[in-house]
């Protein structure tokens, strides 16, 4: 009972003090479920942003499934799912009521420009984490530039490049 309950306030405190999405919320993810709890590896972790880049749905609802099952079974990835939507709908029930009333303000207005800059921000340090993780050799560094090559050059479907890097990664380590 006591690690649910741990599950469930590390993920809550993922979904209260993440702002801006998925791939902003990974430093917050990162040190809550590999660092603080250890619930999962640096390595695992990295397979669950692959995995999540692969499965409907936002990378902390995912993440939270992921660790939350992992740690607790079924039980342990509804609570930890729990946990990180938890203060998101609560926002979002109030925030709804309110945003009538304040959608036009320029305070309001101003903060949210405010924080566009920290979101890059946060994506850029979890990018350089999760690269640490991801570059292994020559072979991951060739993939990812051969990714960046199709993807600038063509409109490619997010499912399409997946498939081919992990054709790619069949041929270059199998």
């Amino acid at each position: 009972m006591e690690l649910l309950i741990r599950l469930f306030i590390a993920f809550l405190k993922i979904g209260t003090f993440s702002f801006g999405g998925g791939y902003a919320m990974l430093p917050f993810i990162q040190k809550e479920i590999v660092e603080s709890n250890t619930w999962i590896s640096m390595s695992e972790f990295t397979d669950i942003i692959g995995i999540s880049q692969m499965t409907p749905g936002p990378v902390a609802i995912n993440s939270a499934t992921f660790v939350g099952y992992k740690v607790g079974g079924i039980i342990g990835s509804i609570i930890a799912t729990l946990g990180v939507i938890t203060t998101s709908f609560i926002l979002i029930t109030i925030i709804n009521k309110l945003l009538s009333k304040f959608k036009e303000s320029k305070v309001v207005k101003a903060a949210l420009l405010g924080m566009r800059p920290v979101l890059i921000a946060l994506i850029i340090y979890a990018f350089i984490d999760l690269a640490k993780e991801a570059y292994v050799d020559l072979k991951s560094i060739i993939i990812t530039l051969i990714i960046v090559v199709i993807l600038l050059s063509k409109k490619v479907h997010p499912i399409l490049v997946i498939v081919i890097a992990a054709i790619l990664g069949v041929f270059f380590y199998a």
